[in-house]
């Protein structure tokens, strides 16, 4: 096996060469993050690179499996954390310049949970302010790029993690999803993306306003097997948030070979009658027919959503809920703060609460909707970002012809699931004429991640993807 072969080897296969001796969490863990070093400066992927912690972390693996004990799923595997997520002991800066020496002294949960099933936490990846925005710029540094084509966005708001697993510097990572913040970056940089369903990973009852109804940790991987078996790791109740999902889960990894025949698929061209790049149409309509192919029963819908109102509905409360935890920072550091995360914050002084509560009386109406979808179908396939990677801060103003808003248009299929709260991925599958990745979003009922899991394997296995590298890497 080359260098080049193991920087973009599973992380469960990576597992198998450990446990087997043939492989060292030390040599591994050095050879990323000599990667890294080499690689980073041209992506961004990383705003900090852990590498003594991870050392440290790597031979302590290699101690515990001299010792004899048994190793966690994930024993010796670097897994590079979204830098939302606080780190013990390593720089947690939020994507601002406000907290851009902050070290906290505990780990987030989520952290805990893939530090206690044996992963090393190579570093904190690259997001954008307090992940405000689906693309991966801050006053931090460089933007993060694309690693299909430098000058191209990678997406966001775990920009960073996408890129870095990506382009070889990790197998797998850790990202937050808050309206399509896993699946656009997924779906730019040509890996698999899963948003699982609200409750589905423990976390506080808090988070950027409080409530912080719409966010979720997720996983990036260029394998789903290895997005099952972190699902498995992050998964579990959490009675203490009134949110959580309550029954234990299930073994996610188990039913992946199952396939898709009799399955049930709801086949969406395009969500509110948004508009969609050609090519993106494309690549959907091919994944629709494969489906079909496999033995789905694939119908196409049309569901009475009003993507305007949507988008309306989303951005109130997201943007309400975010200046709830943070709309002092526009009196205690309004210099430090990005124009679009300040202009976020004043925009949420500008509603009314009729507004408000407009907003949330569309966002029931929406989940009804998509209930109605769901009591006869088992999966949704839709597009997942309306146009492939545009160039960095080029967000497009036409889409197919029509106008759309800047910073919203090219992403108007993520975020409804996010107020649903329903498990969303995002699965590569096509490339664009110039050569960008192109994915397809399938979407499952509420903490159906076995089926979407199912589905995406299924794919995954007729239309293999991991083959593809960058021309970064």
């Amino acid at each position: 096996m080359t260098d080049t072969d193991l920087a973009f080897t599973p992380a469960w296969r990576l597992r198998q060469l450990i446990d087997g001796k043939q492989l060292s969490p030390v040599e591994l863990t050095t050879h990323l993050l000599e990667r890294i070093n080499a690689l980073n400066p041209k992506l961004n992927a990383f705003l900090t690179v852990a590498a003594d912690e991870a050392l440290a972390a790597a031979r302590s693996a290699v101690e515990q499996s001299a010792r004899g004990e048994p190793g966690g799923p994930q024993h010796g595997i670097p897994v590079p954390i979204k830098d939302l997520s606080r780190t013990a002991g390593i720089r947690t800066t939020r994507g601002s310049l406000i907290f851009k020496d902050d070290v906290p002294d505990a780990d987030d949960m989520v952290v805990s949970s893939i530090k206690g099933a044996g992963g090393i936490v190579i570093g904190k990846t690259n997001t954008p302010e307090f992940g405000h925005r689906g693309t991966t710029e801050n006053l931090l540094g460089d933007p993060c790029c694309n690693p299909w084509d430098l000058d191209r966005t990678s997406g966001g708001s775990s920009g960073g993690a996408a890129a870095a697993v990506a382009s070889g510097l990790s197998p797998v990572a850790q990202g937050s999803d808050g309206g399509g913040s896993i699946r656009v970056p997924a779906n730019y940089c040509g890996v698999f993306g899963l948003k699982p369903s609200r409750g589905r990973i423990p976390a506080p009852y808090g988070g950027s306003g409080g409530w912080n109804v719409f966010g979720t940790s997720g996983t990036l991987t260029r394998d789903v097997r290895d997005a099952a078996v972190m699902l498995n790791v992050m998964s579990g109740p959490y009675p203490e948030n009134p949110m959580s999902i309550l029954d234990a889960p299930p073994d996610f990894t188990e039913g992946l070979g199952d396939g898709v025949r009799g399955l049930r698929v709801a086949y969406a061209p395009s969500i509110g009658r948004m508009p969609v790049d050609a090519e993106v149409r494309a690549v959907v309509r091919e994944a629709a027919s494969l489906l079909a192919d496999m033995g789905a029963e694939v119908d196409e819908i049309d569901p009475d959503v009003d993507g305007l109102t949507l988008r309306e509905s989303f951005r109130k409360i997201f943007v309400s809920d975010m200046s709830a935890g943070l709309g002092a920072l526009l009196k205690t550091y309004p210099d430090l703060l990005m124009p679009t995360m300040r202009e976020y914050l004043e925009l949420a002084t500008t509603w009314t609460v009729a507004d408000l509560a407009k907003a949330l009386r569309d966002m029931e109406r929406f989940k009804g909707l998509m209930r109605d979808v769901f009591l006869t179908h088992d999966l949704l396939l839709s597009p997942v970002n309306a146009v492939p990677a545009f160039p960095i801060e080029g967000w497009p103003d036409t889409i197919d012809g029509q106008p759309v808003e800047p910073r919203w248009g090219f992403t108007p299929f993520c975020y409804l699931y996010n107020m649903t709260g329903q498990p969303a991925a995002s699965v590569p599958y096509g490339f664009s004429a110039g050569g960008l990745p192109i994915g397809v979003q399938l979407v499952a009922r509420h903490a159906d991640e076995a089926t979407l899991l199912r589905a995406s394997a299924a794919i995954e296995a007729a239309h293999p993807w991991s083959q593809h590298r960058p021309p970064v890497s």
